[in-house]
Order: structure tokens, then sequence, then C-alpha cells
């Protein structure tokens, strides 16, 4: 699948090849950096168009991240001359790892994850298995720690980051250290 075949930071800095480690995908890239644009954005409603402008994304493949975003009922999204998106649950409320498992389509680490398609003679029997499955865990349990607000505390960095203009803090929020 061409959306597991790059390495994304969650900045929007992609990152050099790492070879065949764990990855996060696009998908995944870009629906964090959405909800963080309109979390950033509570008063109002976005285009696709414009988040894909200021985040340097191409809107047509923002447009199926944001869909799945809608399914899952993390956004609003409206039709129509007054539509657009908004969020539709409290930033506090959507955790990093509840998001990461909605919108990685593939969390198997290796092929003997999966029932069909591992042709290891090992299969079963290997105990490398038991130990990635315990990996993985271990970071869904770290990214389920923090949510989206965790993730916007420095809303003025963020904003000039965004090429946004200054506005008071969301409320509601936690706030960097100053």
């Amino acid at each position: 699948m061409a959306q597991f075949d790059r390495l994304h930071c969650l900045c929007g800095a992609g990152f050099p090849s790492l070879g065949d480690q764990m990855q996060v995908t696009q998908f995944t890239d870009y629906a964090v950096r959405t909800l963080i644009y309109l979390c950033l954005q509570p008063d109002r409603r976005a285009t696709v168009e414009e988040i894909a402008a200021r985040l340097h994304v191409s809107a047509s493949h923002l447009t199926k991240v944001v869909h799945r975003l809608g399914r899952i009922g993390v956004i609003e999204t409206l039709r129509g001359r007054r539509g657009g998106l908004r969020l539709n649950m409290a930033p506090d409320q959507i955790s990093a790892g509840w998001l990461f498992r909605q919108t990685e389509d593939n969390l198997a680490l290796a092929d003997c994850f999966e029932s069909a398609g591992c042709d290891c003679p090992l299969s079963g029997n290997c105990h490398m298995t038991g130990i990635l499955q315990e990996a993985l865990q271990a970071f869904l349990t770290v990214l389920d720690r923090y949510s989206l607000a965790d993730l916007v505390r420095d809303q003025t960095l963020l904003r000039q980051l965004l090429g946004q203009a200054a506005v008071e803090p969301v409320a509601g929020l936690p706030q960097a250290a100053q």
C-alpha cells in the first residue's frame, strides 16, 4: 500500500528512511495534523482546501483522511456554502493511542502477526512473535497516555508555524509553560 511506504513525523517533516522499522503512515500523520489544526480553530469551520494549504499536503489525500475522521466521529463535516470541518469531540477525549488504532490499517509488525500470508516454517513456534506483540502493546500504551489536548499545549507556537494570527488560547486546553 502506498500509504505505508514512507516514515513520517507527526510535526510534518519526513524522516530519512530507517529501513523496515515500525512506521507511522502518511494517513495517520495527516489525521493528527488535521486534528491539531481544527483544535486551533474552535470557533469556526475549516475547509479541506484551507487545511491542505496550511499543512502543505495534498487536498485529495486529505479528503480521504477527513472522510475517515468523520466516520469515526472525531470531526463533524458539513457540506454546502456554510459547510466545513470542526472537531466533534473535546481534545482531551481524543486519545493518541485510540486515534492511531483508528487510522493505521495494519499494526502487524511481522508477517506472523497475521494468520494468512505467513509462509515462515517457524510460525506459531517462534518466541519473536510474542516479543513483538509485547513491544507493540507497550508502544500503544504510551500513546494511550496522551490526548489531542497534550499535542496542542503550545498554541501560540503552533499558530506561528501554521502562519495564523495569534489569538487567545482555546479555553479548557492546557498551555505550555512559558
